[in-house]
């Protein structure tokens, strides 16, 4: 990794190692970082997620070096390489040549050329020579005008020979260089210590984060527990259902923002941890033993971080009241269900109508047959013109409207995984985002994966049926009733009981996506007959 000096664009930077990115690559967010570092966050923490926004992804990238990206990263390495300063010989008369190596007895720098002198002549060979510098003036006693070649340990300051003879006449003094020994090692110690910092922070969010997991799997099992005892229950008591639903959905959210805040500070004292640790390895090296003794103090003063010990997310879900409750109503749902299935399908299919599909409204992709009773997703645009009523989702309306009265319809689903019927409002928004909801004019039932179904209620409502072949979809519209009911078995899956239409609604049709051929199948508007 590459570390950088002076101004630096921050789009160049790592995130993670805080230096110019080396071997760029890019995540599907669309963040940059070193090919190394991402790769180790990811070894560390066992899940794929972007250091910087923190998106997950379910599988783990294949990232490849970003080569547009390294090309600037490397014209950014070099320019940046230009502009540095350079420290010049002060002997050379025309062109000057780069110093080698600074005197603080002559306060002057030297060339490989004028610097011999010092190396032969006895007198200049007991100079004190050091690395070429610009800052001269900081290696030398402004008040003695002498090299700052000792070290107070009393005062932890430098000092030169003629300072002993003064102020510093009964304190405790070594040569600089064995100081600075001592604080090298001192150094790598503290250095140590802050990479195992680092490591317990990481491993710390792993901690969390597999904390956050186990809470997600341990709600979802629940939820699908508790949602069994709904299937069959009338709006009353999938209100319930949803409400207590809301309420775990609530608690996981508080644990996830709680997840999100700890890891976000873990990190922030991550990145502080690493800026340190890069100043102490770079100062651990150094030959700049006066640069060293004036930043030791503060490099090595231990970091104010959080103790991080005894904190953690709990991933138990407490939902023993919640089963008591809906225990308590398993009665009366075997009692509403069984009137429900002998008496209320039989009754909405009195109101049976004879419903077909518009083509002015259908989806572009979607497939629609010459009678009108069929349609499927066709995977290619079909050409089409441009309408008004078309929608911009996958779904289509019948051409029958209805403004008042009861009706009834049927559709076949048999062999889909995915699909959605119901009713709308003609004035639903048909283009852009479609947010399906009653307030928004849509009353839908819809499988969303095998024998896992939603209900656009607000809030949404969820629960597990068995796939039925055929779907009855009854409507009220002065009661403000919709209903929908498994026609093999006769029974009641869901109703949106008092609701209020005051435009004309419309049978709605969703096949769902094609999914390569799995959920090709169409979905069939079949003639009513009485069970």
């Amino acid at each position: 990794m590459a570390s950088s000096s002076g101004p630096l664009n921050e789009e160049l930077q790592c995130s993670i190692c805080m230096h110019v990115l080396t071997d760029p690559v890019t995540t599907p967010c669309g963040h940059n970082f070193c090919k190394t570092c991402l790769n180790k966050c990811w070894t560390i923490t066992q899940t794929c997620f972007c250091p910087l926004c923190k998106e997950t992804f379910s599988r783990r990238p294949a990232i490849k070096i970003n080569t547009t990206l390294r090309e600037v990263v490397q014209h950014f390495k070099e320019k940046l390489n230009q502009e540095e300063s350079e420290v010049f010989c002060d002997f050379c008369d025309e062109r000057k040549q780069k110093a080698v190596k600074s005197c603080l007895t002559c306060q002057s720098s030297y060339c490989e050329t004028h610097l011999e002198p010092h190396h032969r002549v006895p007198r200049l060979k007991k100079h004190t020579l050091i690395n070429a510098v610009e800052n001269l003036e900081d290696y030398v006693c402004r008040k003695h005008e002498r090299p700052l070649e000792l070290f107070c340990r009393d005062d932890q300051t430098c000092v030169c020979l003629s300072c002993t003879e003064g102020d510093h006449r009964t304190h405790n003094t070594v040569p600089i260089e064995e100081e600075s020994r001592k604080k090298k090692n001192q150094l790598l110690q503290t250095q140590t210590d802050v990479q195992q910092m680092i490591q317990d922070r990481m491993k710390k969010i792993q901690e969390i984060q597999h904390s956050v997991e186990l809470r997600k799997r341990n709600t979802e099992e629940e939820k699908s527990a508790s949602v069994e005892l709904f299937t069959d229950l009338i709006r009353s008591f999938e209100r319930c259902q949803s409400e207590l639903l809301k309420m775990m959905e609530e608690q996981q959210k508080a644990a996830e923002k709680q997840a999100e805040d700890l890891i976000k500070e873990l990190q922030q004292e991550i990145t502080e941890l690493k800026r340190r640790n890069t100043e102490l390895e770079q100062l651990s090296h150094t030959d700049d033993h006066l640069h060293l003794l004036q930043m030791y103090s503060t490099l090595c003063s231990r970091p104010h971080t959080k103790n991080w010990t005894e904190i953690s997310i709990d991933s138990d879900v407490n939902v023993y009241s919640m089963h008591r409750a809906l225990t308590q109503l398993k009665k009366t749902h075997e009692t509403l269900n069984e009137k429900l299935c002998q008496t209320g399908l039989d009754w909405a299919q009195k109101f049976a109508v004879d419903v077909t599909l518009d083509p002015d409204t259908a989806y572009p992709y979607l497939i629609l047959s010459d009678d009108g009773k069929q349609v499927s997703d066709g995977v290619i645009e079909q050409d089409v013109p441009e309408n008004p009523k078309r929608f911009d989702d996958c779904c289509v309306l019948a051409k029958e409207g209805f403004r008042t009265g009861r009706f009834y319809y049927e559709v076949q689903v048999e062999g889909k995984s995915d699909w959605n019927l119901g009713v709308v409002r003609e004035s639903i928004n048909r283009k852009g985002e479609i947010s399906p909801s009653p307030e928004n004019g849509f009353w839908l039932l819809g499988e969303v994966t095998e024998n896992l179904y939603l209900v656009s209620d607000n809030p949404f409502v969820t629960f597990f049926l068995e796939t039925p072949e055929k779907v009855g979809v009854f409507v009220d519209y002065e009661e403000g009733l919709v209903s929908f009911y498994d026609v093999e078995s006769s029974c009641h899956i869901y109703s949106f009981t008092g609701q209020t239409f005051t435009d004309k609604l419309y049978p709605y049709f969703g096949p769902g996506d094609n999914d390569a051929g799995k959920n090709s199948n169409p979905l069939i508007i079949s003639p009513v007959s009485s069970n």
